[in-house]
């Protein structure tokens, strides 16, 4: 059975209270029952309850962290990333996935507020701002990670997604592309940001993007696999396709492949992530890299600076993506 406080405190022989405040560090107590009570707690193996920290208004060295969808390797390895730093911390963090649902978004962040965290990192795309209204005004420290909206009056750490869509397009277009397609997001202001840094890389080269080849799919399996198709059954198929996930790119290959299309010969793609799928696919993906390690440190590191000084200046933390190079494009320059 779980040991409790009052074991505890029967087998130091003092009180309840005593052991509380050894636990909190709070009042006067000589180093001698101090040390007997902490000694009483590891013989024991008596962990104090983060519930109970967090009644006394002490810190519960817990971070809550919201993303859309784990089961998205992006989404898990940022996860797996903010766990590694916060661990190194002295914190623990609780993982909620959304999967996309309001619904299910806020009952997670009245979850949250209920375990009383020390602080919110935030990587879904609010469409209900209330919500996250309600953590100013409670001034629970908080920052949106991988998300960038002037909407909402926060921290940032994100990657500089139109940028990134610039390199994407610049990169087809060096490689002798002009008939070129994109599969963006566009329910994300990510994605919308991509989209935007890839059309104006076409357009700095005059080069026209048609209408019928800008396409709309969330980074989820059934909604990749429709753009797919549909791009793939076009009559007049582009030579290329950016897709604004690494997910959408990995999805784009193997439906090309059940279409007898081979990649990069009849048709070249680009991702963006540089999540293990960039590596699994086969030819590998080549795509816009987001610095995820990079991103996680700065976002623990702010986060932290937030949870010390809830008044600090909010800050907008960019970080500028790379190209990673492998074989899911082909060069047109050499025919």
């Amino acid at each position: 059975m779980k040991p409790t406080i009052y074991d505890v405190a029967g087998k130091a022989g003092v009180s309840i209270a005593t052991v509380s405040k050894v636990i909190n560090d709070t009042g006067r107590i000589s180093e001698e029952t101090r040390n007997k009570v902490l000694k009483i707690m590891r013989e024991l193996e008596y962990q104090p309850s983060s519930v109970a920290a967090a009644l006394t208004g002490k810190q519960t060295f817990t971070i809550g962290v919201l993303v859309p969808d784990i089961s998205n390797a992006f989404f898990a390895e940022v996860a797996r990333a903010l766990e590694n730093n916060a661990r190194e911390m002295g914190y623990s963090i609780i993982l909620c996935s959304t999967d996309y649902q309001i619904e299910r978004e806020h009952d997670y962040l009245e979850l949250l507020q209920k375990k009383q965290v020390d602080g919110i990192i935030i990587a879904t795309e609010p469409e209900d701002w209330k919500a996250y209204k309600s953590l100013q005004k409670r001034d629970i420290p908080h920052l949106m990670f991988s998300v960038d909206s002037l909407r909402f009056s926060s921290h940032i750490v994100t990657t500089d997604d139109v940028r990134g869509g610039y390199m994407a397009g610049r990169y087809l277009l060096d490689m002798g592309h002009r008939e070129i397609a994109i599969i963006a997001e566009q329910n994300r202001a990510s994605g919308r940001m991509r989209l935007e840094g890839f059309k104006k890389s076409l357009a700095d080269e005059g080069v026209v993007l048609e209408s019928e080849w800008t396409l709309n799919a969330m980074s989820k399996i059934d909604d990749a696999k429709a753009a797919a198709r549909k791009i793939l059954q076009m009559v007049n198929r582009p030579t290329a396709v950016f897709a604004s996930t690494d997910l959408i790119a990995a999805i784009f290959i193997k439906e090309a492949r059940k279409a007898h299309i081979r990649i990069p010969n009849d048709l070249s793609i680009v991702g963006f992530d540089d999540s293990i799928y960039a590596e699994l696919t086969e030819p590998g993906l080549t795509t816009i890299a987001q610095p995820k390690q990079e991103l996680a440190k700065f976002a623990m590191d702010q986060l932290l600076k937030l949870i010390k000084d809830p008044k600090l200046p909010q800050q907008r933390i960019i970080i500028s993506p790379r190209l990673v190079e492998r074989k899911s494009v082909r060069n047109l320059n050499n025919l």
